[in-house]
């Protein structure tokens, strides 16, 4: 580049017009130009002028585009976010092709200074969240935030809440979805997955499938997935709370049958269900630390020698190894990662509820924690939004409509156009 610009025979004078690099920006503040630097760019500093070119130099060793990991899918695009956020960009403006795609940047962290990009579409994303977004990324006063599981501690609404109010996504399919419906979504370095606000319950309860299935099936997997969501909230503290309180609730066979299975167990049937569940969630943990290939052997190996040895062993009944299990595997459909914690932490709440009140106790933590849910908001939106309070909008919810009947974006988010339709060129 030096040869070029001393020896060339140019006759051109802009340096834009000398240099073949991929992009060339002036910058006439230092402090911005250092932060270029620092980044990996190249300044070019010309004697008399007062500013600096800063010429797009900089490479970072990272892994390519792969399939999913998490979101899988059947009929969708296995393709997936990668820590380079540059790729990750490029990866959904492939899928919007549309000059009203807007990316900003922000640079946070006081000594790392790492950028964030915020991408939405300037004609449908809603200015009072899109100005939250900015506001609460550019009001974190950290020396560094390396990406964004970082990130989002600092952003979201309640920090203590067991419940998410921050999707992430590693699929840009669905992220480019989202950026058509009105939603912000937020891109880092070093993290591959973008970050959905707003985001409702609705979101964490639906998958990336969900839509590329035909109508009937994409429904069917819902119900699973709801039917799922309730197994494992509520099985061990039904068992529970009919075994302690309302044994009146089971037909005579059916409870001289457990009866005759718990004959000789010498623990009370709540210490039984906090054991095994224990046992299950160290097991799930295991598998999921140790590497790959042993992982999934652990943990089929481990459940069944744990399971069988405590039925011979007499320290649980079998009913409670098949609850435990039937709880555990309807855990797994449960697709989003943060809202399978939080139905698995909360069922343990429902347990203990069981033990002590019975079915009463169930029902109050029920409702109590429906009230709680109403009441949260990801960047102003209710959380279950727009089932209530009531939005127009598809009703894509509990279940989906049929495609060509889908003709709203979501109200909650405030876009600029409610309304799916083509665009008329002018």
């Amino acid at each position: 580049m030096t040869s070029i610009l001393i020896h060339g025979d140019h006759s051109a004078k802009e340096v834009a017009l000398i240099i073949s690099a991929s992009a060339i920006n002036e910058e006439k503040s230092l402090n911005k130009a250092i932060e270029e630097l620092n980044t990996g760019n190249t300044l070019l500093i010309i004697d008399g002028e007062s500013l600096c070119y800063v010429i797009n130099t900089s490479t970072a060793a990272g892994r390519s585009v792969e399939k999913p990991q998490n979101e899988t899918t059947l009929f969708g695009p296995k393709e997936a976010f990668v820590e380079r956020a540059d790729i990750n960009i490029s990866l959904i403006h492939k899928k919007i092709r549309t000059e009203d795609f807007t990316v900003e940047k922000m640079v946070i962290g006081e000594r790392s200074h790492n950028e964030v990009f915020i991408i939405y579409n300037k004609k449908l994303a809603g200015e009072r969240v899109l100005k939250e977004v900015k506001e609460r990324i550019g009001a974190v006063q950290r020396d560094a935030v390396q990406n964004l599981s970082l990130l989002i501690q600092h952003i979201e609404d309640k920090k203590a809440s067991l419940f998410p109010t921050i999707l992430l996504t590693e699929r840009p399919d669905r992220a480019a979805s989202f950026i058509e419906d009105g939603h912000v979504i937020v891109v880092m370095n070093n993290s591959p997955f973008a970050v959905v606000a707003p985001a409702t319950f609705w979101a964490f309860y639906h998958s990336a499938d969900d839509h590329y299935l035909r109508f009937i099936y994409g429904n069917f997997t819902r119900f699973l997935r709801m039917a799922a969501m309730f197994i494992t909230l509520f099985t061990p503290s039904i068992y529970i709370a009919i075994t302690n309180y309302h044994i009146e609730m089971l037909p005579p066979d059916l409870l001289l049958a457990i009866a005759g299975a718990r004959e000789m167990v010498p623990f009370p049937a709540i210490l039984e269900l906090l054991m095994m569940e224990l046992a299950f969630e160290l097991i799930r943990e295991a598998g999921i630390r140790v590497p790959t290939p042993i992982g999934p052997t652990i943990g089929i190996v481990g459940a069944l020698i744990l399971g069988q040895a405590a039925v011979e062993a007499n320290v649980v009944s079998p009913i409670v190894v098949i609850v435990v299990a039937l709880t555990g595997l309807s855990s797994f459909a449960i697709s989003d990662v943060n809202l399978n914690y939080a139905i698995r932490i909360a069922r343990f709440g429902f347990l203990l509820a069981a033990s002590i009140f019975g079915i009463f106790g169930m029902v109050g933590i029920f409702l109590s924690g429906l009230f709680y849910l109403t009441t949260i908001k990801s960047f102003g939106v209710p959380y279950f939004a727009p089932l209530t309070p009531k939005y127009k909008s598809s009703d894509d919810t509990l279940f989906r409509r049929i495609l060509t009947n889908e003709r709203f974006r979501p109200a909650f988010v405030k876009t600029k156009d409610l309304t799916k339709k083509p665009v008329k060129n002018e």
